[in-house]
């Protein structure tokens, strides 16, 4: 386990960078983290894959909601996504190693790594080795994360020097539906945290209170959570996290 630095315990962290569309600042946009960097808060990005293997900071698996595209993000190649604008924006779509040269360490940097697995675009790990090249020699506090637990195992052979940690949530409604009772059961318990190696988990804030959650914050793996979108939110959720991931508010950032 590689320790997580101060800073991501101590910032709040700003989702998807500090966006507001109607402000000209779409999320994980140019735009929004050079506001998350000037307010003094922490960032949050994620990263998938262009056609042509390279890492790019965008949330969705298609264009059609942040941009007046539509299709796939891996069906472009990266020149071509850098061409298209967010919606409310100017700039278009970045890279992650444009990103790391803008954020060049003064902010701590969250990098959700977007599952991967069963697209057929790009074999499974070609995301985390492009992700791990990039952050060779960056200088500055930076963590990788994601939801799918065989990609930070990966990212312990790849990067191991870096903190990296699980999204988790309760695992519950039709988006888990495919789960097994077993593997349900596995995911709430957070059977992952162990064998990945992982330095903290991100969890679904109105689900601090799970068991499994709380137990392993007694032994004192720190818990993020998201995401809020209201100081009264945040109140709640840090009884129970050690950060928060917000948007839509602009959360208080400690002297």
């Amino acid at each position: 386990m590689t320790a997580l630095p101060q800073d991501f315990l101590r910032l709040p962290i700003a989702h998807r960078a500090y966006h507001d569309r109607d402000a000209g600042r779409p999320e994980n946009s140019r735009e929004a983290i050079e506001a998350a960097v000037a307010a003094g808060y922490g960032i949050e990005i994620d990263l998938q894959l262009s056609s042509d293997g390279e890492a790019v900071v965008f949330h969705d698996y298609t264009l059609d909601r942040v941009t007046a595209e539509t299709g796939d993000v891996d069906a472009r190649d990266a020149a071509t996504l850098s061409a298209i604008p967010l919606a409310g924006g100017k700039a278009g779509i970045p890279t992650f190693a444009e990103v790391l040269t803008q954020v060049a360490g003064r902010v701590p940097l969250l990098v959700e790594l977007k599952d991967q697995d069963g697209r057929s675009a790009h074999a499974p790990g070609t995301l985390e080795a492009r992700a791990a090249q990039l952050v060779e020699g960056y200088d500055g506090p930076l963590a990788f994360m994601s939801f799918n637990p065989r990609m930070v195992g990966r990212l312990a052979e790849l990067a191991p020097d870096w903190p990296r940690g699980l999204t988790t949530c309760a695992y519950e409604g039709e988006h888990f539906a495919h789960l097994s009772a077993e593997e349900k059961a596995y995911m709430q318990a957070l059977g992952a945290v162990e064998p990945t190696g992982a330095s903290f988990i991100s969890h679904e804030w109105k689900d601090l209170t799970r068991d499994s959650v709380t137990a392993l914050r007694a032994k004192g793996l720190p818990v993020f959570c998201w995401t809020i979108r209201s100081a009264e939110e945040e109140a709640q959720a840090r009884m129970h996290a050690d950060n928060v991931t917000f948007e839509h508010y602009a959360a208080e950032v400690p002297a």
